[in-house]
C-alpha cells in the first residue's frame, strides 16, 4: 500500500487544482484518499465501496450512498461511512443491475427536466395518511394517486425513476461516474441519472467527461459562499464549487443548489452571496434553505430558529430568486404555532 501510495498523484492536481481533504480512515486507523480505498479498476471496470442502496425520501428517488469523501466537513450527517471505509464493493455491473431491478418498482416518470429533489414535495408531502387511513392530509399536493404510493426504509412516497449517487462525493474521478451512468443508461429504459456533489470535483474536463456520458442532473451543496468559511467548514478551498453552477448549466444538465444554515458559520450574509452568484446564471434554478442540526463535529453547535430561517428565505426571494424551498423543518417549527407562521410566510409549496 505505501508503495501503491508513492505513485499517487490526485487527479485535481493533475488538472492544476488542489487536492480535497480526501482522507478516509480504515480499520487500522491509517489514512488514505478516498479514491485509492474506496474505488478500484479491476476486471476491466470500476469497484466503488457502497454503505446501501435504497428508495430514499423525501427524494423519492434510488439512493445510491458511497463510502469515501473528497471534502472533510465539520457538519457531516455520513461521516461514518463517508470518512471511513465502511461499505461493501459493487462493481458497475452490479450496480447497474440493482438500478434495472429498482426500474420495476417505478410508479412516476418524472420528465428530465424534473430530475432532482425540488419537485419531490411538489408530489407527496410523505406522510403517509393517504394509505394508513385511506385519506388524504390537508397539505397533500393531491398528484398522486395512492397505487403510485409505496414503503420505503425512510417512509411513503412515490418511486421515481431517478438514480441519485449520494453520501461521500468523489466527483473528482469523474471516469467512474461515466462508467457507470453509461451502464445504467445502456440496461434501463427510462432512468435519469442525478450526482450530488459538493461541486469540489466539477472541473470543466469532468463536466465534459459527464456530458457525454450523458449524466442528466446535479444537487449542488454550495456549502458557503467566503473561501475563509468554506475552508473552515469542509477542509478545501472553493473556486471550482462556485464556478460550478455556471458551467453545469453551460452543458446543459439539469441544477438545483442547496446551501445549509449554520450559525455561528453560514448565515445570511452567505446565503445572499449565493443567491446572487445564482440569479446570474438562472433565476429558476431552484435553491433549497435548510436547517443545520447538530452532528459529527458540530454537535454542541445550536440549530437555527424559525426567524432566522425566515429572514434568510425572504432576503433570498428579494434577490430575485423564483423557486425556493426550506428543508429540515422539524428542526425550526417545533408546534402548531411555529408550522402556522412558516405556512403564512412562504406557503406550503415552500417546503
Amino acid at each position: 500500500m505505501a508503495m501503491e501510495n508513492a505513485k499517487f498523484l490526485c487527479n485535481m492536481v493533475k488538472q492544476g487544482y488542489n487536492k480535497g481533504a480526501c482522507e478516509v480512515s480504515l480499520k487500522d486507523k491509517t489514512k488514505l484518499p478516498a479514491c485509492q480505498v474506496t474505488l478500484k479498476f479491476e476486471d476491466g471496470q470500476y469497484h466503488r465501496v457502497i454503505k446501501s442502496l435504497h428508495l430514499s425520501r423525501p427524494e423519492d428517488y434510488f439512493s445510491i450512498y458511497q463510502s469515501g469523501c473528497n471534502h472533510n466537513c465539520l457538519k457531516c450527517h455520513s461521516w461514518e461511512f463517508s470518512k471511513h471505509l465502511n461499505g461493501k464493493w459493487y462493481s458497475t455491473d452490479e450496480i447497474a443491475e440493482e438500478c434495472k431491478n429498482y426500474e420495476h418498482n417505478v410508479t412516476i416518470y418524472e420528465p428530465r427536466e424534473h430530475a432532482l429533489m425540488y419537485y419531490a414535495n411538489q408530489l407527496c408531502k410523505h406522510c403517509g395518511s393517504c394509505v394508513l387511513f385511506n385519506k388524504r392530509s390537508p397539505s397533500c399536493p393531491n398528484k398522486v394517486n395512492k397505487d403510485k404510493i409505496v414503503l420505503s426504509p425512510q417512509g411513503f412516497g412515490p418511486a421515481r425513476n431517478i438514480i441519485a449517487f449520494t453520501g461521500g462525493d468523489i466527483a473528482c474521478k469523474a471516469d467512474f461516474y461515466a462508467e457507470i451512468t453509461k451502464k445504467i443508461k445502456q440496461r434501463c429504459e427510462n432512468l435519469w441519472v442525478l450526482l450530488e456533489s459538493n461541486g469540489f470535483g466539477l472541473t470543466k474536463k469532468n463536466l465534459d467527461l459527464l456530458q457525454k456520458a450523458e449524466l442528466d442532473s446535479y444537487w449542488l451543496d454550495i456549502k458557503a459562499f467566503d473561501e475563509q468559511i468554506y475552508r473552515k467548514l469542509c477542509g478545501t478551498p472553493n473556486k471550482t464549487v462556485l464556478s460550478s453552477p455556471k458551467e453545469i448549466v453551460r452543458r446543459n444538465f439539469i441544477l438545483e443548489i442547496l446551501t445549509v444554515y449554520i450559525p455561528n458559520f453560514v448565515e445570511l450574509d452567505q446565503f445572499v452571496k449565493i443567491a446572487q452568484l445564482i440569479i446570474e446564471i438562472d433565476e429558476n434554478i431552484p435553491f433549497h434553505i435548510l436547517a443545520f442540526f447538530p452532528q459529527y463535529k458540530l454537535k454542541l453547535n445550536r440549530a437555527p430558529n424559525l426567524d432566522e430561517i425566515l429572514e434568510t428565505y425572504k432576503a433570498v426571494k428579494e434577490v430575485g430568486l423564483k423557486h425556493i424551498q426550506i428543508g429540515n423543518v422539524g428542526v425550526i417549527a417545533k408546534n402548531e404555532e411555529e408550522v402556522k407562521k412558516l405556512i403564512k410566510v412562504v406557503g406550503e409549496k415552500a417546503f
